[in-house]
């Protein structure tokens, strides 16, 4: 394999890392913060299952990116990964969960704009009403499964130290299914401007299945946000898990069923075709924010209890980072391309012959 495509990659990894650090508070942030599990023990299970979903759930969101903007040179594809991972790594280290669907839209207009492309507007306003159903959707399915569980737990009568016990395991299971979501959901983020440029070859492994060449590429991101969550999240954890809003272990658990079945909603071929299928409307595939799904769930519990308990302050910050974040990216992307092109004289964008 050539070198220089391992290096022009390092961009993408760097961007699972940063998803990685911020987007492990989206699976396990409220777990930790309520005590109900360990770090050590929500970071082992959240970077085994986010692989697995990158692997293996993760193809069907990457199209809807190439139809924003085909990233056809390598060092343009560098630049766009780069771009929205130095957005996501910075708003981290200010304790901000952004979001990485924000940040690669963001650096792919950038890229777009500066080698005189047009954005596909359909394409973006399909992406951007994702950014308002995902946290609205979110909410509404914390609030229904909430009344759920709490009046399961009412029925069953469970005394306290064993309704703990299950809740904890709930929050466990619960959370490696979000992390393969999330893993299947976002790995376009992180590396579907590669997909087109990719030198890799299908593996076969151990005679017992075979990975395409793009879920080589697919597991190379997910190890990349499994090394981010172990690494680095700390921080992000403590924002989502005690600041946000203080929650009972019940409404933890709520948080984290929503965020799953919403990526879910967003992620999955087999949904969608059964939908069409049967004549019913269908969510477009598209890598919806993690950071949104959790944020609209607290939000809804909150709100279903008075909204007295939410912190207001951080709930701002949080929504001005998510019209920052995309901007941010695609300035930076602009910027550095132009550096990229014409001080280290790399191609970031080949010109496509039309055939008449």
């Amino acid at each position: 394999m050539d070198i220089s495509y391992l290096f022009f990659l390092s961009s993408g990894l760097f961007l699972g890392w940063s998803l990685g650090a911020n987007d492990a508070s989206n699976i396990f942030g409220t777990a930790v913060g309520t005590k109900m599990v360990k770090f050590n023990t929500a970071a082992i299970i959240a970077s085994v299952f986010v692989i697995l979903g990158a692997v293996f759930g993760g193809e069907g969101t990457s199209a809807t990116l190439g139809q924003l903007g085909s990233v056809n040179a390598l060092a343009g594809a560098f630049m766009v990964a780069l771009a929205a991972a130095l957005t996501v790594y910075w708003m981290s280290r200010s304790g901000l969960n952004v979001s990485t669907s924000q940040a690669i839209v963001g650096a792919i207009i950038g890229w777009n704009f500066y080698c005189g492309l047009p954005t596909d507007i359909k394409v973006v306003l399909k992406i951007a009403a994702t950014w308002v159903m995902c946290p609205i959707l979110a909410a509404i399915v914390a609030v229904f499964i909430y009344f759920m569980l709490r009046k399961l737990m009412r029925s069953l009568h469970v005394h306290l130290l064993r309704q703990d016990r299950y809740l904890r395991i709930g929050l466990v299971v619960m959370g490696a299914l979000c992390a393969y979501a999330l893993g299947a959901n976002n790995i376009a983020n992180i590396m579907g401007v590669f997909v087109d440029s990719s030198p890799f070859r299908a593996v076969n492994v151990a005679g017992v299945f075979e990975l395409s060449s793009v879920q080589v590429l697919f597991l190379l991101g997910g190890i990349a946000i499994a090394v981010g969550i172990v690494t680095y999240s700390h921080k992000v954890i403590a924002n989502v898990g005690n600041n946000l809003l203080k929650m009972t272990p019940l409404a933890a658990l709520t948080v984290v069923v929503a965020q799953t079945v919403v990526l879910f909603l967003f992620s999955s071929q087999g949904l969608q075709n059964f939908l069409h299928n049967h004549n019913l409307p269908t969510l477009p595939l598209v890598p919806v924010s993690s950071t949104q799904a959790v944020i609209g769930a607290i939000l809804g519990i909150g709100l279903l209890k008075g909204g007295k308990g939410i912190n207001w302050g951080i709930t701002g910050k949080i929504m001005l980072g998510w019209v920052v974040t995309p901007l941010m990216a695609m300035l930076i992307c602009f910027v550095c391309l132009f550096f990229l092109e014409n001080v280290f004289n790399q191609t970031v964008f080949i010109p496509q012959i039309e055939m008449f």
